[in-house]
Formats: structure tokens, sequence, C-alpha cells
């Protein structure tokens, strides 16, 4: 059974806010679901350079434990590690902390560490060696030298709202927060050992593929199937599962992913990104049944929001949407977390975002530390040394045995 496989009533209660155990209760639970899939780097402890044995790796820690939550990736430097859905933000950090551990012991058993970052830092990825499987070489064929920087790690956020209708609603009410979850994650400032000058290099390269970026309004699941439908015909998609927009439905389970941030450096911050999208996506299905209208950015300046938030992150400026003004990043973070603190606090997460967001604006996000730990040593191995050691948990030994 797939890691990510609801039960499909089970799946429907949680969205509403209530789960109906097996001896016919029904209790309580604090909104929908959420799980998440992270994708990490492999590293030569030595040379630090990224090592292209993701297959290898991946099999390992499937047999060690991990089953089909540890999976290959399109490259051979990825490793995938997917949760079950939780209810509990809390239990799905202990979950993201396990599979971090998991991985990292498989990879040591080949000499190898893991690391969480939106792009490698040392390595030549270009092109990159591609897994085996029909999809990947279809891709390869397809897309062609698209494929070629594809050595980029996300950590995709899927929150269960089983209804197609309202999954789209929530969608659209939430694509003004895409660039603010592109400045809090950034965590991809160097590639092929060059400063990029960016926060979020993955956002840029992500965003040359012909279906990427933020989604389009969209009006009803006939308007988006016959949206992917026509895409598909042109060649653009090679099947409904090739979406890579920010926020789309789950092509294959009864969630909606959020795919725009990088992946994290630390487990605490991909629980708190976990906590915060739950919280977005909960507030918005109370607009949504409210009849509240959602807001309506051009398309065009919601891309060059994204396109700010992935240069500057945390440190610079934001497009304040829809208004489109600029403000502090740090400005048009706070006002999200206002938005959705009840939500937060219904949830029991109010506590754990805002003091992981307070680390972050006094430690700086990922990219921020990335370029931090150069500083100190003027050297990219000590970037990669920094990402080794932030990727498993300090307090947990992770080697061969």
């Amino acid at each position: 059974m797939s890691a990510w496989t609801h039960d499909g009533e089970a799946e429907r209660g949680a969205a509403e806010g209530t789960s109906g155990p097996a001896d016919g209760r029904r209790a309580v639970v604090t909104g929908p679901t959420v799980g998440l899939e992270e994708e990490y780097l492999l590293v030569d402890p030595v040379t630090r350079r990224v090592e292209p044995r993701g297959q290898d790796v991946a099999a390992m820690a499937a047999s060690d434990g991990l089953g089909d939550r540890a999976v290959p990736e399109l490259t051979r430097y990825q490793v995938e590690a997917r949760t079950v859905p939780h209810t509990a933000v809390r239990e799905l950090g202990e979950e993201v902390r396990d599979l971090r551990v998991g991985v990292a012991r498989a990879a040591a058993r080949r000499g190898l560490c893991i690391v969480s970052s939106g792009s490698p830092v040392l390595g030549q990825t270009v092109p990159p060696p591609i897994s085996e499987g029909a999809r990947y070489a279809r891709s390869v064929a397809t897309f062609r030298a698209l494929d070629d920087e594809q050595t980029a790690c996300g950590c995709h956020i899927h929150v269960g709202i089983p209804d197609p209708a309202r999954a789209l609603r929530v969608s659209n009410h939430l694509r003004c927060w895409i660039p603010a979850l592109i400045a809090l994650s950034a965590n991809s400032p160097y590639w092929q050992a060059t400063d990029t000058g960016y926060a979020s290099w993955r956002t840029m390269t992500l965003a040359r593929w012909p279906v990427a970026g933020p989604p389009p309004y969209l009006e009803s699941p006939a308007h988006y199937e016959e949206l992917v439908g026509r895409l598909v015909e042109t060649g653009a998609l090679m099947d409904r599962g090739g979406v890579y927009w920010d926020i789309r439905p789950s092509s294959h389970v009864p969630t909606l992913e959020f795919r725009a941030p990088d992946a994290l450096a630390t487990a605490e911050e991909a629980t708190l990104l976990a906590a915060l999208v739950k919280a977005m996506a909960a507030t918005a299905l109370a607009a949504v049944a409210a009849g509240e209208p959602a807001p309506r950015p051009q398309q065009e300046l919601l891309r060059a929001a994204c396109w700010r938030a992935a240069r500057d992150g945390l440190s610079g400026q934001s497009v304040d949407l829809p208004a489109s003004r600029l403000v502090p990043t740090a400005v048009r973070l706070d006002r999200l977390l206002n938005w959705v603190a009840p939500a937060l606090r219904a949830h029991g997460d109010l506590d754990l975002v805002c003091g992981a967001w307070t680390r972050l604006r006094l430690g700086g996000n990922g990219a921020d530390r990335q370029r931090a730990a150069y500083r100190r040593g003027t050297r990219l191995p000590g970037v990669v040394d920094h990402l080794i050691e932030a990727a498993t948990p300090a307090n947990r030994r992770v080697d061969e045995h």
C-alpha cells in the first residue's frame, strides 16, 4: 500500500473536522490532514560533492523499514521521503525526523551523507545522471535540456481536501501567498559552485517549465480538466501528473499539493511549513464556506512577486498582493501569520509556528544560513558541512549501525 493511500471515509471526516474511530464514536480532530514529501541530496562527506547513488540508497532505506516511504527521484543524486497523512502536525514532525534518520543511515552504509537543500552546492550536475524508469526516459525525450537542471529538491506539502471544487477554490484563495512561502523556505542560493545571487535558485529553474509557477485562477473542476487536457494535447504536459504549478490538486490522492517551498535545511523548518500550510488551507476553507471572493491579482504581477521572493528571500522586499506595492518581507509574513493565527490556535500549532518564525527572523532562512556558513570560512565545503549537520537531529547518532 502506498504511503499516500487514504481511506476515503476517514479522509472526508478529517477534512470536515471529525473522524470516526473503530468503535463508532466520533472524535474531534484538528482540521484537515497534512503530510509532506521531502527530497534529499546525497553527498560525499570528504569531497562534499553530490554522488549518484539515489536508487541504491532508496532501496536500502526501503528494505531497512521505510518501505515505500523512501523512493528514487528523477536524478540519481536524489532520494525522496514521504510521510503518511497526519492530523497532528507535531506527530508529522516526528515522522519527518525519523525519515531523515532512516535515509541518512542508509546513505551512511554507502559512505555518504544526506543534505536537505533546494540545490546542490558542489558537484558537476549538468547533465545529471537520470534514474532508471520509462517515465524518466520519456521526460528527457520530451523536455530535453530542461531536465539538465533538475537536480533541484523541494518540500511538497499535501493537505487533505477530497472535494475537487473546494480544493480549487482554496487554491484560488491562496495564490497570493505563494511568494511568502517561497521567501520563507528559500534554501538554494548556490548552483554549480557559484552564488547565484538568488535566495531560491530552484524557483527560477522550475519557472522555465511550460506548466509551472503560480497556478491560474481556476473557475471549476471542469475548467481545470479542460485546461489540463489541452496542455496534454499540446505536448506541454506528458500527462496530468506533470502539472508543476506551485499549488495543484494531486493526480493520485485526494489532496491539494503545495509545491513552492525549497527543501528545508532542518526538520523543524519542514514542520513549520506544514503547520503554516495546513492553517492556510483551513483558513481558506472557512473563507470558501462563507462565500468570500478570492483575490484575483494579475498573473503577470503574481509571477513578478514570485521572482522577487526567489531573489530576495527573507532579507528584502516583497510584493504585497493584491495591492502590488513593496513592503518588507517580514511584514508580509507577519500579515500571513496574523491571518491564519485563529486556525493555528485551533490546531494547537500557534506556539510551534511562532517560536520557529522567531528563530528564522533572528537567524535567517536556509539561504541566509548557507551564505553565513560560507562567510565563516570562505569555502563552499563549509556550506556542505553546515547542511549535513542540519539535515538530521543533533541528538541522534546516524551511522551504518
